[in-house]
This record gives C-alpha cells, sequence and structure tokens, in this order.
C-alpha cells in the first residue's frame, strides 16, 4: 500500500514563477530523502462539465479569484510510516532550515495552504 501527501494551495499569479522555483528546491529535497514522486501541478482546466452531474468546482472551493492561480500537489511514499521517515530527514536538512526558508518571502499565504495525508485506495 502506498502513501500520498497532498496539498492545495492557492497562488497569486505574478507569484507563480517564485512558487515554481520553491516548489523545485522542494522537490529536490523530498526526492533526496527518499519520496517516492513529487508533482506540483497548476491549476488549466477548473471547470470541466461531467455531464448531468453537479460538481462543486475548485474554483469556488477554494475561493480562487481570477488573479490567482490553483496549485494541486502530492508526495508519494511506501507508507506511512515511509512518510514520516522522510519528512524527518526533510526537515533536518539544512535546505528547510528556518533561517534559509525566511531568505525569500514564501509566495503563498498560508492561512489558504490545504494539505493532508492519504492512504492510497486504487492504484496501478
Amino acid at each position: 500500500m502506498k502513501y500520498v501527501d497532498g496539498f492545495l494551495i492557492v497562488v497569486p499569479a505574478d507569484k507563480l514563477d517564485a512558487y515554481r522555483a520553491m516548489a523545485e528546491e522542494g522537490r529536490d529535497v523530498w526526492m533526496k530523502h527518499g519520496a517516492l514522486d513529487y508533482k506540483e501541478c497548476v491549476g488549466d482546466d477548473l471547470h470541466p462539465q461531467m455531464g448531468e452531474m453537479e460538481t462543486l468546482p475548485f474554483p469556488t472551493l477554494t475561493g480562487l479569484a481570477a488573479d490567482e492561480r490553483l496549485i494541486f500537489a502530492f508526495i508519494a511514499y511506501h507508507s506511512k510510516q515511509h512518510r514520516d521517515e522522510v519528512n524527518a530527514k526533510v526537515m533536518a536538512d539544512p535546505a528547510m532550515s528556518p533561517e534559509k526558508m525566511m531568505e525569500k518571502p514564501m509566495p503563498f499565504e498560508m492561512k489558504r495552504f490545504s494539505y493532508g495525508g492519504f492512504e492510497v485506495l486504487v492504484d496501478v
């Protein structure tokens, strides 16, 4: 069974390049410490039609404004225990120190950051 940490993050459109740079640094650190996969995806088709079925669009769910972009991201692990081991190593990495993290302003508001751990229910 695999385990995934999932994220929804609202990013101002004019800070998307700064977010990408931060995400690339994050990817490198998580992969270095054993994550199986790391994806950061920017919303593209956020009002899809599903026939007659009514859905709650991500922009409505997140309060996304026209000048904002929605990031859907995930990091995959072997298990929750593996996630905890990798995250402990990541948090101890010098690249993730509070001093290093404060060098650049956060390109999004933490109050609009959503995160959770998920057991994989269906896989290939």
